[in-house]
């Protein structure tokens, strides 16, 4: 076989690192991203934060208060001018001995992100005691040899976060041989459930819904008749329980209907997830810090970014001098550490570059999402949010569906009306009988109502929902609803079903 040399033209876009660099700061939330600085300074010995903030303007957060200017934002306008301003404290430089003049612009050297909202206070973090923990000082105050101590202490860990073990006796018993090299029973293992089901919350350690509020029940102090056939309904009709088929749990236990709602309000007083009583994961318990604010100032709305203990940043005046004086020498080692030096002063550059450009980028994006929306923001009436995509954005202030997805994507904006994710206020639109464009969160908002006024005796079917919203001329099909249904993690009417 010849071997053939041929020539193809192809048309390929590839990203930069620079590029990918911005890519990955765009989408980074505010605390995250503050992070993301620490890394880089800890990282590029040329990158330095400027204690020294002499220049003669800031980028303060008054700064990065938006309106609106022929497409553009005076925020953004001010930081072009700003950053033309700013210089290097170091006029013995001369970079045309080795760098373009374009290369290393004056303003490219520092970035100034402190202003009014810096806040350099930590965050208090309440410490939370996990329920496992709980157990272990429970099982501690009990009088067990090593080995039941080794196997109650495996169990807790088996427990899940909502309090129950899931897994079968026999499963349990092989992990302890290979596990921890225990040789036991089914039986002991048994034993030793019970015994952590004698622990505190009340009907921690069960194996199904069912025990777990069997338990709750033979723990209440006060036994009475209603707690008594509580447990009868439990142990004896789970199963229409669990359906609400109240119109036979009355002839069953052989009661009345306002007896039976007597009993019905003791098992709601049970726990059905015993393991959340006691603490909670440490990510709930964190603040949400949102990225950017937005106000009501008499009817005018004002856009700030959340700037926070972000430091002012600089290309560091030291390294500079290096690269000076190890471009002047002509040996090997000067020319290696040259070429070091001028890499790590390149990444520092283009890393303050991308800072300026992702403040630019997510400030034009949120500022074009609160122009979309104004009645929202101005009244807090969901009802008020229109259809919009990430396309209507991206059109609006020019940029890529991508790279509006990545501003969007796990950041929260401050309301009047309390703090959102920005993914809250795109939804898909409808179509009405008078061809008016609806959004799906109005329609969704609409649901929420009629679910909230139904008779509890007799709630609306997806069937009823329908019927009521083509009325009010929502073209909007059966299995719509039920799928809206379950976004809003509405029950089906069944389930909604009281007495």
């Amino acid at each position: 076989m010849a071997l053939r040399q041929t020539q193809n033209l192809r048309l390929a876009q590839k990203l930069s690192p620079q590029q990918i660099q911005l890519m990955k700061l765009i989408q980074l939330p505010v605390m995250a991203l503050e992070q993301r600085i620490k890394e880089e300074l800890e990282l590029n010995p040329a990158l330095e934060e400027d204690d020294n903030s002499d220049t003669e303007e800031d980028f303060t957060s008054e700064d990065s208060s938006v309106d609106e200017v022929d497409g553009e934002t005076e925020n953004i306008d001010k930081e072009e001018r700003d950053t033309d301003e700013i210089t290097i404290q170091n006029d013995d430089i001369s970079y045309e001995d080795y760098v373009d003049e374009d290369e290393f612009s004056d303003f490219k050297y520092q970035i100034n992100n402190n202003g009014k909202d810096n806040d350099f206070k930590e965050i208090p973090i309440k410490e939370l005691t996990d329920f496992h923990d709980i157990l272990e000082e429970q099982i501690g105050m009990l009088e067990l040899n090593e080995t039941k101590y080794v196997i109650a202490l495996y169990l807790i860990g088996c427990i899940d976060d909502d309090g129950y073990i899931r897994r079968d006796t026999n499963s349990l018993v092989d992990d302890l041989a290979f596990t921890q090299n225990i040789n036991t029973t089914a039986a002991e293992v048994e034993e030793m459930i019970k015994v952590l089901q004698s622990l505190d919350p009340p009907g921690i350690a069960a194996r199904s819904l069912q025990e777990c509020l069997l338990l709750q029940l033979e723990r209440i102090p006060d036994q009475t008749r209603e707690v008594h056939f509580a447990t009868d309904l439990i142990r004896d009709y789970m199963e229409e329980f669990s359906r609400k088929h109240y119109d036979k749990l009355g002839p069953l236990l052989n009661i009345s209907e306002e007896e039976l709602k007597d009993v019905l309000a003791e098992i709601t007083k049970l726990n059905p997830k015993p393991g959340n009583t006691s603490g909670q994961s440490l990510q709930n318990a964190q603040e949400v810090i949102p990225d950017f604010v937005i106000t009501n100032n008499d009817g005018e709305l004002e856009l700030s970014l959340t700037q926070r203990n972000m430091p002012d940043l600089k290309v560091s005046n030291e390294y500079l001098d290096m690269l000076t004086r190890y471009n002047q020498q002509t040996d090997k080692n000067s020319k290696a550490a040259s070429g070091f030096i001028r890499n790590k002063i390149e990444n520092a550059q283009w890393f303050i570059d991308a800072l300026l450009e992702r403040k630019k980028t997510i400030l034009i994006t949120m500022n074009a999402i609160m122009k979309y929306q104004p009645e929202y923001f101005l009244t807090g009436d969901e009802t008020k949010l229109k259809p919009m995509v990430l396309k209507h954005i991206a059109a609006k202030v020019g940029l890529d569906i991508s790279t509006v997805s990545r501003v969007v994507n796990s950041k929260y904006v401050s309301t009047p009306f309390g703090t959102f994710p920005l993914k809250f206020f795109f939804a898909e639109s409808l179509s009405t009988d008078s061809g008016e464009e609806v959004s799906t969160r109005q329609i969704k908002k609409i649901l929420l109502d009629f679910v909230a006024a139904e008779n509890k005796r007799k709630p609306l079917t997806d069937g009823a929902l329908y019927k009521i919203l083509k009325e009010k001329g929502y073209n909007i099909a059966r299995r719509t609803i039920a799928k809206y249904r379950e976004h809003l993690e509405i029950p089906v009417a069944r389930m909604r079903k009281e007495m």
